[in-house]
C-alpha cells in the first residue's frame, strides 16, 4: 500500500523582528531549504519588518483599516478590509508587540509572499504563504488561514472530477492554502514565538520557478456569493434602509418573489420584466430588498419592483 505523509518543522530560535529585519536572509538562515518546500509565516513578523508596528488609539487604527463593518456584538467588531479579508477588528493586532503598539496586518500579503519566495529563490524553489488567525462563521475558536500566498495554487478544484464510486464531483474545492495554514500552526504556536514553520512532502503543489499562481485572494469570496455577507442584524437593518444590495446576493426569481410576497399578504402581478404589487406596503418593500429586487416607484399604494 502506497502511503502519504508530511512534515512540519519550526525552529525556535529566530529572534525578535524589527523593521531592519531582512526577513528573506533570517528565514534561509534558519530553514534547511530544498526545492519543494512550503514556507509558513505568520503575517505578524512580515508586518514588522514592513514598518507596520504602529502606535496609536487602537479604535481609530481599526477604523483606518476598514473599508466595511460586517457584524458588531458587543466588543467584537468583524470588518471588511481593502485587501478584502472579513476577520475581527481589521486584523490589527496588540499581542506580541510592546505595550502601547499594535501591528497592523501587512498591505498586500501577496506581494509580500512573492518578496519572500522570489529572495528565498537564490536558496531552493519553494512556496511561500503568509498567514493570520481567523474565526469561522458556524464554529467556535480560531485557526490560522492564508491571507498571502505565492508559488501554489490556493485552491484545488475537484469539479468534474470522479470519486472512487463513480459520482462526479461538482463544488468541492479544498483550499489547500488553509489546511496548510492550520497544519503549520500546530507547530508554530501564538505563545511560542517561532513564527516561520517549513512544510515538506507537498513538492508537486509547487509552482515552476517564476510562476507565483492566484495569490491567497483568489480565496477570498466574491461578495454576490456570500451568504454572510452580513451579520443578522445588520442584514435586517440593510434591508429596512433599502441600501447594500450587494449583500443579499443575486436576485431570486419573479416566481419566487412573487410566492414570498403572497405569503405576506401582497397582491402581486408580473408587469414585463418587472413585479408590480399592487397593495404595496413598506413591509413588501423590505422584504423585496431581502431577495435581491429593488424598489423603483410607489404611487397609490402600488409598489414596482425592479431586479437590479
Amino acid at each position: 500500500m502506497t502511503s502519504a505523509a508530511i512534515t512540519v518543522t519550526a525552529p525556535s530560535d529566530i529572534p525578535e523582528v524589527t523593521e531592519s529585519t531582512d526577513l528573506t536572509d533570517l528565514i534561509a538562515g534558519h530553514l534547511d531549504l530544498r526545492d519543494g518546500d512550503i514556507v509558513v509565516v505568520t503575517s505578524k513578523v512580515v508586518s514588522k519588518a514592513e514598518g507596520r508596528v504602529v502606535t496609536g488609539d487602537r479604535d481609530a487604527l481599526i477604523a483606518a483599516e476598514t473599508v466595511e463593518v460586517i457584524a458588531r456584538r458587543d466588543n467584537t467588531l468583524i470588518t471588511r478590509s481593502a485587501s478584502g479579508l472579513v476577520q475581527a477588528a481589521a486584523g490589527v493586532d496588540g499581542s506580541n508587540v510592546p505595550a502601547g503598539t499594535v501591528v497592523l496586518l501587512p498591505q498586500d500579503p501577496d506581494e509580500s509572499a512573492r518578496r519572500l519566495r522570489t529572495g528565498l529563490a537564490a536558496r531552493a524553489n519553494v512556496a511561500v504563504i503568509v498567514t493570520d488567525t481567523a474565526g469561522r462563521a458556524w464554529r467556535v475558536g480560531q485557526t490560522d488561514i492564508a491571507i498571502g500566498a505565492a508559488g501554489i495554487q490556493v485552491l484545488d478544484s475537484y469539479a468534474g472530477r470522479t470519486d472512487a464510486f463513480g459520482n462526479t464531483l461538482a463544488v468541492t474545492a479544498p483550499a489547500v492554502a488553509d489546511e496548510l495554514a492550520g497544519a503549520a500552526e500546530l507547530v508554530k504556536t501564538k505563545l511560542s514565538r517561532r513564527p516561520v514553520a517549513l512544510v515538506r512532502g507537498l513538492g508537486e503543489r509547487v509552482l515552476p520557478p517564476g510562476q507565483h499562481g492566484p495569490g491567497a485572494i483568489a480565496l477570498v469570496r466574491p461578495r454576490r456569493e456570500d451568504m454572510f455577507a452580513l451579520g443578522a442584524r445588520e442584514a435586517v437593518l440593510a434591508a429596512v434602509r433599502g441600501d447594500n444590495l450587494d449583500s443579499f446576493g443575486a436576485p431570486v426569481s419573479a416566481e419566487e418573489l412573487i410566492a414570498q410576497l403572497t405569503a405576506l399578504g401582497a397582491t402581486v402581478i408580473a408587469s414585463g420584466a418587472d413585479v408590480e404589487v399592487v397593495n404595496g406596503a413598506e413591509t413588501h418593500r423590505i422584504a423585496a430588498h431581502a431577495l435581491g429586487w429593488r424598489s423603483a416607484t410607489v404611487t397609490d399604494g402600488r409598489l414596482r419592483l425592479t431586479a437590479r
